[in-house]
């Protein structure tokens, strides 16, 4: 056929086969399968879905990937699009694409891009030549092959920058962590579009830690970890891949700018205000150079508007100038932020500033429009690939600039800090005492022992005092200072504020026991009295939830009424030390409250931040005894904190066995 010999059969070939592409129909594929598995291939993509109108049980899917597995048969797919190995000249997608080829020929891609979304794959890889991709795959279905699978695989190719994800979930989850491991270690950025930002089913969550904690936020603490940049959508994802595969690295300081225009200028200090991108203050060394290359009247300062009377000289005043930019010490890297020309072009000139500018000065540059132009343009593709990036869209820049500096800073940080030791004997001893009661049917702890037990092992707590009656009380008055805070202690009870099963501030033994015979007839005898920290403070919480992928997680943020009313959380996955979680407290918008305000003491953030770290390796310690931990409120003061409130839910003994 068109001059290529024809076989009726895999085994009427020359040579064994070892990877088929099926491009049959689901009615026929198990048939060829069976065939192909006879044969002896060693790998096969399926491109369909795999489903059947009258199917039985197991259905097609299920068969198909039982047959692979038993022949130990690498599958890709099903319902994918397939992987182009641009560095091996492999190309298996079923689909029409780009010629990748066309600019650059001689040049090897660098940049890989790994999606669980068909069109997450080819919605990039089709339509922008400014990228050379070394590897891009769809793992749809994933039955055999995952897109962790693909992940560690590319993570070893010499020729890989930067990785793009389009990720849905982890089916993987260890195999998941390993990857990200691998590329903290080897220092290659991972950049991640993560869609399907659903919380936890709020029953099958009792404290607010559970909660809060949905499964997005969980996948937000192994970016976190790992020190994978997460974006909104593909335009910011392709945008970043861009910036990342260019050759310069990024160096410490904030963003340097130039620009024709003063309207425009203001528009990306705006803008880089809300997307949290740091403008290089420049020194006096670079504002005197400045001032010197400028017309009369422009202010020397970034992000700087050079454009003056024009004239002859008018381009190169404007090189020279963002060539001053760029040199100053605070400049990471660079940006000429000017529009395109008519039609969607490049002014030449635009394109020299960036080359005389890196020339003398080796960090990233970036010509940037502040309206979209065209990813297919020859001439916008052959550039980029030189390492001048052209952008399209001030936003999806900024976008890419604060993931270039965050990458640049969680590598600078020393990335991952090991766990806080937490006393070893006590584990074990409270191992034993949790084990037990969970045989005995228990499902939380008593707000005594878990205030114990944290009190111990992670956190600071007050100390309640258990009374069923008021003869119990007396002898429990005798032992309090006051004033004191009264709760009810009636089992099935989780937040006792919400039933008034808290009073606050009784100042003697008159009062206390008044309101112990008002509670105790609404919500029953018992209750638990415990000293009322009277200090200055703000409440926060402290918590432990468990995901069913990673494991324990641990919550940090505004407590008391702010934890359901403002949902100001983030999460760690632990191990953690306190410097780690000091910087994750940055991303609380309600942060700048711990520095006091109003004439208000700043509030002792370090032992906060201390506790929260030893929670941590507490809560790594205690993974199969403890499904949730909710202190809240975590009282923070000018020196010190203090958990008031604690409930501990224990694992249930089936899911221990597992």
């Amino acid at each position: 056929m068109l001059g290529v010999r024809c076989y009726p059969s895999l085994d009427a070939l020359p040579e064994t086969v070892e990877h088929v592409i099926f491009t049959v129909s689901d009615q026929r594929l198990e048939a060829c399968l069976d065939e192909a598995i006879a044969h002896g291939i060693k790998a096969c993509t399926i491109y369909s879905a795999l489903t059947l109108e009258q199917d039985s049980t197991p259905l097609l899917k299920d068969r198909i990937a039982q047959k692979a597995k038993k022949a130990g048969v690498l599958l890709a797919g099903a319902n994918c699009m397939g992987f182009y190995n641009f560095s091996k000249n492999v190309w298996c997608c079923g689909f029409d694409t780009r010629d990748h080829n066309a600019i650059n020929q001689d040049k090897l891609g660098n940049v890989v891009l790994l999606s669980q979304s068909g069109a997450g794959m080819s919605g990039i890889t089709d339509v922008d030549a400014r990228i050379k991709f070394s590897f891009a795959a769809s793992s749809g279905q994933e039955l055999i092959i995952c897109l962790e699978d693909y992940l560690d695989y590319v993570l070893d190719q010499p020729e890989t920058r930067v990785v793009g994800l389009f990720l849905e979930t982890s089916r993987q989850p260890e195999k998941f962590i390993a990857a990200l491991e691998k590329a903290r270690r080897k220092k290659i950025p991972i950049l991640a579009v993560k869609v399907g930002k659903t919380a936890m089913a709020a029953e099958l969550a009792v404290s607010h830690s559970g909660a809060l904690t949905g499964s997005d936020v969980t996948y937000q603490a192994v970016f976190n970890r790992y020190g994978v940049q997460r974006v909104d959508d593909m335009d910011q994802l392709a945008t970043a891949l861009i910036m990342f595969s260019q050759p310069a690295q990024v160096t410490d300081g904030g963003l340097v700018s130039l620009h024709d225009s003063g309207g425009e200028r203001q528009l990306l200090i705006d803008l880089a205000d809300q997307y949290d991108v740091p403008l290089t203050q420049l020194n006096a060394d670079s504002t005197a150079r400045l001032e010197q290359q400028l017309d009369a009247g422009l202010p020397p300062v970034n992000p700087l508007d050079a454009w003056g009377a024009g004239g002859a000289g008018a381009s190169q005043q404007m090189a020279d100038c963002f060539s001053t930019l760029l040199a100053d010490p605070q400049a990471a890297l660079g940006a000429v932020v000017h529009d395109r020309a008519p039609d969607g072009k490049i002014y030449p000139s635009y394109i020299e500033y960036l080359r005389q500018a890196q020339k003398k000065i080796n960090k990233p540059v970036f010509l940037v429009a502040n309206r979209q132009g065209t990813g297919a343009d020859p001439q916008v593709a052959e550039i980029t690939q030189q390492g001048l990036p052209i952008i399209d869209g001030v936003s999806q820049f900024l976008v890419g600039v604060r993931c270039m500096l965050n990458y640049r800073d969680f590598i600078n940080s020393g990335c991952i800090a090991g766990a806080v030791d937490i006393p070893s004997r006590q584990c074990e001893r409270w191992q034993g005492r949790l084990q037990g009661l969970v045989k005995e049917g228990a499902e939380r702890l008593t707000e005594i022992e878990a205030s114990r037990l944290l009190s111990e092992l992670a956190v600071p707590m007050t100390q309640p005092i258990g009374c069923a009656s008021e003869a119990q009380l007396v002898s429990a008055a005798a032992r309090l200072r006051y004033p004191v805070v009264l709760k009810t202690a009636t089992e099935g009870i989780e937040h006792k504020s919400d039933v008034g099963g808290v009073v606050l501030g009784l100042n003697g033994e008159v009062a206390l026991f008044e309101a112990y015979r008002e509670m105790s007839k609404r919500l029953g005898p018992k209750v638990i009295v415990v000293p009322m920290v009277q200090d200055f403070g703000l409440e926060m919480l402290l918590g432990v939830a468990h995901d069913s992928q990673f494991g324990p997680v641990i919550v940090l943020g505004m407590g008391g009424i702010y934890a359901e009313v403002m949902n100001d959380v983030v999460a760690l996955l632990p191990p953690f030390d306190a410097e780690t979680a000091k910087r994750s407290l940055k991303k609380l918008k309600m942060r700048s409250l711990l520095d006091g305000v109003r004439g208000e003491p700043a509030l002792d953030i370090d032992a906060y931040c201390e506790a929260a770290a030893k929670l941590s390796s507490f809560a790594l310690a205690f993974k199969h005894q403890i499904k949730e931990i909710d202190i809240n409120p975590v009282k923070v003061m000018a020196t010190g904190c203090i958990g008031l409130d604690a409930l501990i839910v224990l694992t249930a003994a089936n899911s221990q066995e597992n």
